[in-house]
């Protein structure tokens, strides 16, 4: 038999779902089976999910037809469990390296019924905080197994399903299911602990608890939180209807808590506070219960005070908590609330006078070296106080670089389908002249910068608005970003901080929750941004709009795009597009033009473009170009028109990989720097063991690639092709479209 089966049930959790399952079957215990529960996830959870079942058989699918819930959808898993035990984990979390042979050694050696693990809280930042568990037992529990009324504080344990692997016929015999609603793990944690014999403890951090910002019960507001209440209910019938001798020993429960035992009603006195102490977190979290809604949320609690306190009390907390359940068993709401916002305005002076003792000086200090940037300042503020332009909608993209990728395509389907709305760019003073004919824009840093800043109802960018930018009531922010990640990105960079130096990582978090919606252009890419830029946007996921061009270019337009190039007809061009190295600054590549003409023969063609971080270096990409077939192409615009000029890319890292791909023709990767790069910046998949095309590790093999004509081989094409059904499904030649339908003409279709 299985020792372990692993229940995950599966719901909008595309971005960790990896991370999840690669925690369970890669640990150094192969005795498990993974049954996932797929809820009727509507992301791309299902495709990830068939996706491991090809690859383990130790993984299992279950297909919902319908969206139940976390807790039918556990039961779901539970019936077609085989192991010895079941673990339910949260397919957002993920189990600590190495726990799984603990676990297995330990389960074997006491055969609990219930075992007990511990976990940690992760946050958005990497923080890591402790569970209760070291708190209950400063010193090692050892491994012997007990009942709940030996030890009655363990209720005072996070009451989740997660945390605990259970005996299935032990939970299987007690016929206990996960009750529907939220909340559910409550009417599951105490009646398990409640009939179990044997109960061991393990103080090894296990389970690493995801604190999500977004897509959690626990930050989603709403009426749904008074689930909470027949949670507890279950509960206490559960300990009414039982058998004493069932739970602690002789005697029977019979129908009501007056009817308790002696060793039931110890146990009722701790669940009792416990459920108390869990209605008014609930009722304390801002995140959870509307401010209309608190008073009949607490009116409820008061009811179950009175239904279910134990016939001869209990012990009132000290201090504040005491307080507290003085003012619930009366009823008084006003009161309670009364003090809840007297400890709230202190909270917000303490923190206030806080800021002023550390930053209060040095800006005092500072104030006289402000000079234009307050006068801009005054600008943006006094526009602020203006009604929105209803027509207006503000472009930018690479920091005000020019008229350049997801935006520009955007702006000219506006343009043509959307007549009615003002499109406006902004655009460095020195790239002015870079600018389209007849594109209206304005210069950053000027008046009238500000007041489109301040007035534009829609705002669409490939990177972000400055830090100062305030998302007004009625404004659209539309983040477009510019490529599919390869290296990650956003908050995951947190992991890698030599690849992002000095990055303000809560700022970053205040800047994407501006966002409205985010452009995807695959589902590899959601996946992504769901976990690097966590916020309540929408994802629209319609294919990169900049790529329409490279779908829709017919072969004269091609012909066009060479000819101005100067391509000869017959040449063969190799566009050369290497990324950007934040963490070596003024890296490049090992890369000798000449010599790749020679294998390329006298019909070669050399393109090299830099990244565009580089666009303002005399010589943008640092290698020698005096060749009559060589061309710098670093300050070339659109990159489209290089894209369809070339017949091979050579690229390293960056997203004109998936671009590109589009024209399903041969890439080359050149990769001599990949295990620095991954250890050190940090990827997300493994471009050399998917790639789309041949790999090249040395010049001497990237030369060799070209030489044999690896480049064009059977094996680089079906490799293109995996590459091409995993990224390159959803650009048809529409994106821009959809994009102007949903956003500026409200079409959701």
């Amino acid at each position: 038999m299985t020792l372990v089966s692993f229940v995950v049930p599966v719901h909008r959790v595309q971005g960790y779902l990896g991370e999840c399952l690669d925690s369970l079957l890669g640990q150094a215990f192969g005795d498990v089976e993974v049954i996932a529960v797929d809820d009727c996830s509507p992301d791309a959870s299902p495709e990830i999910l068939t996706s491991y079942a090809g690859r383990d058989p130790r993984v299992r699918v279950v297909r919902l037809t319908g969206n139940v819930g976390l807790g039918p959808a556990r039961n779901v898993g539970l019936d077609r469990a085989t192991g010895e035990y079941v673990w339910f984990v949260d397919g957002d979390d993920w189990l600590a390296p190495g726990c799984l042979p603990v676990i297995a050694e330990r389960l074997r050696a006491t055969r609990p019924d219930v075992l007990l693990v511990d976990h940690v809280r992760v946050h958005w930042d990497h923080t890591v905080t402790r569970s209760a568990l070291r708190d209950r037992y400063p010193e090692p529990v050892g491994p012997e197994t007990f009942r709940l009324a030996d030890r009655p504080e363990v209720v005072g344990l996070l009451h989740t399903a997660w945390n605990k692997l259970v005996r299935r016929e032990f939970l299987v015999g007690l016929g206990l299911r996960f009750a529907p609603g939220w909340y559910e793990d409550v009417s599951f944690t105490y009646p398990v602990l409640l009939a179990a014999e044997r109960i061991g403890l393990l103080d090894l951090v296990c389970v690493n608890y995801r604190q999500r910002r977004t897509g959690a019960i626990t930050r989603t507001p709403g009426d749904r939180h008074f689930d909470v209440f027949a949670q507890w209910e279950r509960v206490f019938r559960f300990l009414t209807e039982h058998r004493a001798d069932d739970l602690h020993g002789p005697g029977d429960l019979k129908h009501g808590p007056d009817d308790l035992a002696p060793g039931a009603g110890d146990l009722h006195a701790v669940l009792f506070e416990r459920m108390i102490w869990h209605y008014l977190t609930v009722l304390g979290n801002g995140e959870r219960i509307a401010p209309e809604l608190r008073a009949a949320f607490f009116d409820r609690i008061t009811a179950d005070h009175a239904r279910w306190r134990p016939p001869g009390g209990y012990r009132w907390p000290d201090g504040a908590e005491g307080l507290k359940h003085r003012l619930v068993a009366a009823g008084r709401w006003g009161t309670f609330s009364a003090l809840r916002r007297a400890r709230q305005a202190g909270a917000t002076v303490r923190r206030t006078a806080r800021t002023t003792r550390r930053w209060g000086g040095p800006v005092l200090r500072g104030a006289a070296g402000l000079g234009r940037d307050t006068v801009r300042q005054a600008w943006y503020q006094a526009e602020l106080r203006r009604p929105v332009d209803p027509t207006l909608a503000l472009y930018a993209a690479y920091w005000y670089r020019g008229y350049a990728c997801n935006p520009a395509a955007i702006h000219a389907a506006a343009r043509r389908l959307a007549p009615q709305v003002r499109g406006v760019w902004v655009v460095r003073p020195d790239r002015v002249d870079a600018l389209p004919p007849g594109v209206e824009y304005v210069v950053a840093g000027t008046r009238a910068y500000f007041r489109a800043l301040a007035r534009a109802r829609w705002l669409v960018n490939n990177v972000n608005f400055p830090d100062h930018l305030r998302k007004r009531p009625g404004t659209v922010h539309v983040q477009t970003h510019h490529g599919t990640p390869v290296k990650v990105m956003g908050l995951d960079q947190q992991r890698y901080p030599a690849g992002a130096p000095g990055m303000d990582f809560a700022a970053l978090l205040r800047r994407i929750d501006r966002w409205d919606f985010s452009i995807s252009s695959n589902s590899f890419s959601t996946q992504m941004w769901e976990r690097a830029y966590p916020a309540a946007y929408t994802t629209l996921e319609v294919g990169y709009p900049r790529n329409d061009r490279l779908v829709t270019a017919t072969a004269d337009e091609v012909a066009e795009v060479r000819a101005a190039l100067g391509v000869a007809p017959g040449d063969r061009v190799v566009l050369y597009a290497p990324t950007h190295r934040e963490h070596l600054p003024g890296y490049r590549p090992p890369f000798e033009p000449g010599r790749l003409l020679d294998a390329l023969g006298p019909g070669g063609r050399l393109l090299v473009r830099g990244h565009y971080f580089h666009d303002r270096e005399p010589a943008g990409v640092g290698w020698p170009v005096d060749h009559p077939r060589v061309t710098d192409v670093t300050g070339h615009e659109p990159v489209e028109d290089l894209y369809l000029a070339a017949d091979v890319l050579v690229t390293d890292y960056s997203s004109a990989m998936f671009d590109y791909a589009l024209l399903d023709r041969p890439i080359v990767l050149y990769v001599p720097d990949w295990p620095a790069y991954r250890l050190t910046r940090g990827v997300y998949f493994d471009v050399t063991a998917q790639p789309p095309g041949a790999v090249a590790t040395t010049f001497a093999e990237l030369l060799d690639v070209f030489g044999t004509g690896a480049a064009d081989s059977a094996g680089a094409d079906r490799d293109r092709q995996r590459f091409r059904a995993r990224f390159c499904v959803w650009d048809d030649g529409r994106a821009a479209e959809r994009v102007v339908r949903r956003v500026f003409l409200d079409e959701s279709g």
